[in-house]
């Protein structure tokens, strides 16, 4: 039996939840990042600057990153829980996981909210 110890949730059920609700965030910013890239043909980087200057593409970029992390990390941790048998080793991995994610996400916020 695999201890939970290093689980956000208490069940599959909101593990499975998670990763469907992640993916439709995630699936959202990327047909949109599509569909704007398709309708500006000629995008610069002042346009595309523009477009990230804004509150609410601030917000659903922080949304998308959020989902992205929490996405992540259940399918990393279920990885994990599957093929790492060692329960030292494994929660090594998993620390290490959280760590990276929690690193990423900082920084994506940083980057997107910094001046």
């Amino acid at each position: 039996m695999v201890t939970n110890i290093t689980s956000f949730s208490r069940s599959g059920l909101s593990d499975w939840l998670m990763q469907r609700v992640s993916a439709v965030v995630m699936a959202f910013y990327a047909v949109f990042l599509v569909a704007y890239l398709l309708f500006n043909p000629g995008l610069d980087y002042y346009a595309w600057s523009g477009l990230f200057a804004q509150t609410w593409m601030r917000i659903f970029s922080l949304l998308a990153f959020i989902s992205l992390s929490a996405h992540a990390w259940v399918g990393l941790w279920t990885v994990t829980t599957d093929y790492i048998k060692p329960t030292n080793v494994r929660v090594g991995v998993q620390m290490f996981v959280i760590l990276a994610i929690f690193a990423f996400l900082v920084w994506s916020i940083q980057i997107l909210w910094g001046a």
